[in-house]
C-alpha cells in the first residue's frame, strides 16, 4: 500500500470551533498519522500521512469541517514522508 504526505492549509473560521479536535478525531477514524495545529494567521495547519483513499476521505473533512467551521480554502500539497506514530491536535505554533 502506497503511502502519502500532505500538507495541508485551512483557512475561513476554523479556530474556536473544535476544528483541531474533530479533525483529530476523524484522522484517528481513517488512520491518519501527522498533527494539526493553529495558525497566528488564524488559519490551521495540518500534515498528514495515510494512503490514497483515507488521505481524499480526509481533505473531503478538511473542506467541510466541524458545524460551527465556516471553511473558505483547503491548500494542500504532497510532501516528503515522516512517518508519524498518531495524529495529534497541537496547541499552537510556537516557532
Amino acid at each position: 500500500m502506497v503511502r502519502k504526505h500532505f500538507n495541508i492549509k485551512v483557512t475561513g473560521k476554523v479556530q474556536g470551533v473544535f476544528y483541531r479536535q474533530s479533525t483529530k478525531a476523524v484522522a484517528d477514524q481513517l488512520g491518519i498519522k501527522g498533527f494539526i495545529r493553529n495558525e497566528n494567521d488564524g488559519s490551521v495547519y495540518a500534515e498528514a500521512e495515510g494512503d490514497d483513499f483515507a488521505l481524499n476521505e480526509f481533505l473531503d473533512w478538511c473542506r467541510e469541517g466541524p458545524d460551527r467551521a465556516r471553511v473558505e480554502h483547503v491548500q494542500s500539497s504532497e510532501g516528503q514522508m515522516k512517518n508519524y506514530r498518531n495524529f495529534e491536535a497541537v496547541k499552537k505554533n510556537l516557532l
